[in-house]
């Protein structure tokens, strides 16, 4: 039995049957009629057709100048916040939590020619994200520990960098999103072990609430011989270079 998929759906309906319909509902249409989650830090790119991510900008930008009208802010007479809508609208969809809407990076997996199998660390990696909280920045440093084997995919240094941007340029918690940086990895590369320590300031706390400056969250992903061999895991800990 085959099973329809949302682009069959959207295709087998009449022509005119969805003008007018936000593309923010049809989207979570489609989502939903796969059973599939939208959370915050879910991605949903498969669920978006060509052409309706500029509509979903120009849908939040409406839906923002709604929020500045309520704020009671002039736009239209203040120079400074005359485009301020759009250019929110921008950042949300196509910059800081772009890793909700698009595809993850192209990451080309090369087999492990000559059997490597001592540690390899990859960072400090600067990653930018969001809490889901308040939409206020967390801005860190990750780091991540590899015990390949022969049978492990080797990947470029880069991609790790490029992993860790997909998944963070999404509203998270810290503690979800290393723990989804992991299993992305864990996937691409199949190691022994994997490591991962993320140091960050959360501007939640930095901008408002206690409005502590200094504050850093540190938290860490252990698989495989890293959480069963404790020597190694010291051995990682100790090469990792943090600032205090």
């Amino acid at each position: 039995m085959l099973t329809k998929t949302a682009s069959d759906m959207t295709s087998e309906a009449p022509p005119d049957a969805d003008i007018g319909v936000p593309v923010s509902v049809k989207i979570r249409e489609r989502v939903k009629a796969a059973r599939q989650r939208f959370h915050s830090n879910d991605n949903i790119a498969e669920f978006i057709q060509p052409g309706e991510l500029e509509k979903l900008l120009d849908e939040v930008a409406e839906k923002m100048q709604g929020v500045l009208d309520a704020m009671v802010i002039d736009t239209e007479n203040d120079h400074n916040t005359g485009d301020t809508a759009r250019r929110v609208a921008k950042m949300y969809i196509k910059e800081v939590f772009n890793g909700r809407y698009v595809k993850g990076p192209s990451i080309t997996e090369f087999p492990n020619a000559e059997h490597l199998n001592e540690l390899m660390i990859v960072g400090p990696i600067t990653v930018r994200s969001a809490c889901s909280h308040h939409f206020c920045p967390v801005i860190g440093k990750i780091w991540i520990g590899v015990m390949p084997n022969e049978h492990t995919n080797v990947i470029g240094l880069s991609k790790y960098a490029r992993l860790a941007e997909w998944i963070m340029g999404r509203p998270q918690i810290q503690e979800e999103a290393v723990v989804q940086l992991a299993d992305l990895i864990q996937e691409k590369t199949q190691p022994d072990g994997l490591a991962l320590v993320m140091e960050a300031s959360h501007y939640c706390m930095a901008w408002r609430g206690v409005k502590d400056m200094n504050s850093k969250m540190i938290n860490s992903v252990m698989r495989g011989v890293f959480l069963k061999d404790p020597n190694l895991r010291r051995e990682f800990l100790s090469l990792i270079p943090r600032q205090s």
